[in-house]
């Protein structure tokens, strides 16, 4: 198994890229996290690898942050999600927002990525559950803004005249950096449902 490869960058077509180790030259799949993050052509280059063989192919795919590649190692485990579909996710978004999509079981967010529909998304959740929390660390101060925004929520719907039972009830599923005129809007509207 390759597993990483050091050398000189000298083609870069998204999403493949060419890097010379010794005069051999490996063709690599890339995400565009990855592309935008390579060196200009003739520099050195870096990148943890992942070899996957196939009866037709011998494919590889390379990746600047080791992260990344346990992610996608992750990824095409998942039922429906191959290498290519991975790739794509891995392109719209970076481990760390991935992780946090599914830590938030956020199906829109998650179904944003190409190739990804809202059943897949779905099974992504399921089955990814606890296993990227080492690439999400929630930041606390975000935590600590969310809390005191649905604490304000919450009071305002008390004074409005709607129970703690009620105020909770309606605040579920809110998103995280709502503000808090949007949020009470949008918790009025979840207790007309």
């Amino acid at each position: 198994m390759i597993s990483r490869l050091t050398g000189i960058l000298i083609e870069k077509q998204p999403p493949k890229v060419l890097v010379d180790v010794q005069g051999v030259a490996y063709e690599i799949d890339v995400s565009m996290q990855t592309f935008y993050a390579l060196p200009p052509l003739n520099e050195r280059v870096q990148l943890h690898t992942q070899q996957i063989i196939r009866e037709d192919a011998h494919l590889l795919f390379g990746f600047i942050e080791r992260a990344e590649r346990e992610t996608f190692r992750q990824l095409i485990k998942v039922s429906g999600i191959g290498a290519k579909i991975a790739l794509g996710i891995l392109s719209a978004m970076n481990s760390a927002e991935l992780a946090q999509a599914v830590a938030n079981e956020d199906i829109k967010r998650l179904s944003a990525a190409p190739g990804i529909g809202k059943k897949t998304a779905e099974r992504m959740i399921l089955e990814l559950r606890g296993k990227l929390t080492d690439f999400y660390v929630p930041n606390p101060e975000q935590a600590t803004s969310f809390i005191n925004q649905h604490d304000d929520i919450i009071n305002t719907l008390l004074a409005l005249g709607y129970t703690e039972r009620e105020a909770q009830a309606a605040c579920k599923g809110l998103p995280e950096n709502i503000d808090v005129s949007e949020g009470v809007r949008q918790a009025l509207k979840n207790m007309l449902k």
